[in-house]
């Protein structure tokens, strides 16, 4: 009789433990000073309709973005896709796939491109046009690892490669994302963290950074044409620390609630928490409400919602979820995944 009243107390202090450590934060932003923006776009459309509320899940290929250790509950085949139709018209697709390692732990493979398409090369001189046309893209390729180290414990890292590509200049860096998860059941309470986006700077170069020089505009007769490259500063990289937690709760035979809270502490912005829910019928549709990055300061982010249905054909498991989010002034972003295993 003891049992039950025990699991809400404990999870009653872990929310009121994550909601203590993010309160409002007031400290100095700094947005907009890290390169690699696209780690910070979550891809999964069930975890983006539940706020992105994700790094507690440990259940499937979708929620290594959100924790490596995701994928310790992978004991098959798996391949996921995601399509979003993201700001400004900017298109971003994601694709990751798994594969179990004979008991050791599942090894996976992802692959992230965001893309602008052609745009107009304007200048003060030339507002209207210069008549080139330039692009922005940016590519992440991880390999990750996975492992249920106990039927309550799971742990896993990444390694990911990142290109920014501005026109014909671009930067590169790596960076490594680790995390945990822990179960106090099968069916109660479990808790996660990560550390996503750990690297070094990332510094631009190319064939637009290449200008003539004159060493001395004054002197006649010298060379005012002499090739010279321009260096750029080292710019740092989008680490996020995220700890949060999630709870089924079985109301009936058939239906099922999982609610999530997360926090998250990132290196280029100031605190905030995203929360969000999945109601669950006869595990064959779902329907999801969240709120995601409240109390971050100068915020743009506010309620998501999306719904999915899963289902098996033979001995394929497969999935198709989508997510709205809202970015107030911005307008809103769609996704669609996809998603077997077998």
């Amino acid at each position: 009789m003891t049992a039950r009243p025990a699991r809400w107390r404990g999870m009653l202090a872990a929310l009121v433990a994550i909601a203590a450590g993010s309160g409002a934060a007031h400290a100095q932003t700094k947005t907009g000073t890290t390169i690699g923006q696209v780690l910070l776009i979550e891809p999964s459309a069930r975890i983006a309709g539940m706020g992105n509320s994700g790094v507690s899940f440990a259940d499937g290929l979708d929620g290594v973005y959100y924790n490596p250790a995701a994928a310790g509950q992978v004991t098959g085949w798996a391949f996921t896709f995601t399509h979003s139709a993201w700001l400004a018209g900017v298109g971003y697709d994601y694709a990751a796939g798994a594969a179990p390692l004979l008991g050791w732990g599942t090894a996976y493979l992802s692959v992230t491109s965001l893309h602008s398409g052609d745009m107009e090369v304007r200048t003060v001189d030339q507002p209207l046009g210069t008549g080139e046309r330039f692009g922005v893209s940016d590519i992440a390729l991880g390999l990750g690892f996975g492992r249920q180290i106990t039927e309550r414990f799971a742990a896993g890292a990444q390694v990911t490669w990142l290109q920014e590509t501005i026109w014909h200049t671009s930067a590169n860096t790596f960076v490594l994302s680790a995390g945990t998860v822990y179960r106090l059941s099968k069916n109660g309470l479990h808790i996660g963290s990560s550390l996503s986006n750990f690297g070094t700077q990332g510094r631009f170069s190319g064939n637009d950074l290449r200008v003539t020089f004159d060493e001395d505009p004054t002197r006649n007769g010298d060379n005012g044409a002499l090739p010279a490259e321009q260096f750029t500063d080292g710019f740092p990289v989008p680490v996020l620390f995220r700890i949060g937690v999630g709870y089924p709760f079985q109301l009936g035979p058939r239906t099922r609630l999982e609610a999530a809270v997360d926090a998250f502490h990132p290196a280029d912005n100031t605190e905030s928490m995203s929360a969000g829910a999945e109601l669950t019928y006869r595990e064959l549709a779902s329907v999801r409400l969240g709120y995601q990055n409240a109390f971050e300061q100068d915020s743009e982010l506010g309620l998501t919602a999306g719904g999915g249905v899963q289902g098996r054909i033979d001995t394929y498991q497969y999935h198709l979820n989508y997510a709205w989010a809202d970015h107030r002034r911005l307008g809103g972003t769609h996704r669609i995944t996809i998603g077997v295993t077998f």
